[in-house]
């Protein structure tokens, strides 16, 4: 019988890092075979699998994105479910399951598990929004390319004398909104956590006109203004019925425009926070969650996800990994409001 490992979800830096060091702690320690199911769970629902050797994983720590491929697939739509997911891995020797993925992957995961299924989580989001693990790989990457892009964006805002706002991840959280912002000097930062009226952030923007800046903003894509009911979104439901974001820093461009003279100009980070070759510091932790994912399936740990607390590597019940989500604290955003304007 063989362990299978599937990426679920919206790809990160870290994902080949977890499946590397996976492979290489089940085949040297524990004599394990490992199957890769291609394309998250669609390649679950579909017996689509490749064989996962130490020659395959050779050197993928530092590539971003994963070799195996992902999705947004729900294994209970269309021809999934429980008895199908449990029926293809018998069929394909399959003992157990090391499900990465973030919010939707590990609910999926947990309804599995409740059925029977032997599965093992691996935390994966860069919004950094599970409360059980203290960090998630792939945030710190993140932070880095919006740091790096933001000041970048300073140099244009200082040449022309704009006005520059820049949209970053960030669906439920502020994190990497905060740590980039804090980081590249901003003027402005919005997060989800705290509802800011228009007329507030254009005070902040006019200070740092007066003293002869080049205002910055940083808004989060999950951020909301005080007069909006819901995150701004125009592109309809991703397969587990959420929200696709996007667009709120061209939202309030215009308007910060019209209120307060300055030339305004948004740029959307997007994918880029998420591509490419991961930090040392997400290789690291990545190739950690990796091979303690690898322990709990040894010593059969069910229904549970390895988690990061302090600098030690435990892990935690799916009911407590998706109970609460990891926000950006009053004290952490006040401390950082100091530099505003």
């Amino acid at each position: 019988m063989s362990i299978g490992i599937l990426t679920s979800g919206g790809d990160c830096p870290g994902l080949n890092a977890v499946i590397r060091g996976a492979v290489l702690k089940g085949t040297k320690i524990y004599n394990q075979e490992f199957v890769g199911f291609k394309d998250g769970w669609r390649g679950v629902v579909e017996s689509d699998v490749i064989p996962l050797e130490r020659k395959d994983i050779q050197g993928i720590a530092k590539q971003g994105g994963t070799i195996l491929g992902t999705s947004r697939t729900n294994p209970f739509e269309g021809n999934g479910g429980a008895d199908v997911v449990k029926e293809n891995m018998e069929r394909l020797g399959v003992d157990s399951l090391i499900a990465i993925g973030g919010e939707g992957t590990l609910a999926a995961a947990k309804r599995l598990s409740d059925a029977g299924v032997k599965i093992v989580g691996v935390p994966k989001t860069v919004d950094n929004d599970l409360s059980a693990t203290d960090y998630t790989f792939g945030f710190d990457t993140a932070v880095e390319i919006a740091t790096e892009a933001m000041d970048r964006l300073r140099t244009t805002g200082d040449s022309h004398g704009r006005c520059m706002v820049a949209e970053v991840m960030g669906r439920h959280v502020g994190w990497i909104a905060l740590h980039s912002g804090m980081a590249a000097g901003a003027h402005v930062i919005l997060i989800p956590e705290q509802k800011t009226s228009m007329e507030q952030i254009c005070e902040w923007v006019n200070a740092a006109h007066d003293r002869g800046r080049a205002p910055l903003i940083v808004v989060a894509e999950g951020f909301q203004l005080d007069t909006m009911d819901d995150a701004h979104s125009e592109r309809g439901l991703d397969a587990f019925g959420r929200p696709r974001l996007g667009g709120i820093g061209d939202l309030i461009a215009p308007e910060i425009e019209e209120r307060t003279g300055i030339e305004t100009r948004a740029t959307t980070l997007g994918h880029i926070q998420r591509g490419g070759t991961p930090t040392a510091y997400d290789r690291v932790l990545a190739t950690r969650y990796g091979m303690a994912a690898v322990d709990s399936v040894i010593h059969g740990r069910w229904g549970r996800m390895v988690s990061l607390r302090g600098t030690q590597i435990t892990h935690v019940a799916f009911d407590e990994a998706l109970g609460k989500l990891n926000s950006v604290p009053q004290d952490r955003y006040d401390e950082a409001a100091i530099l505003f304007g």
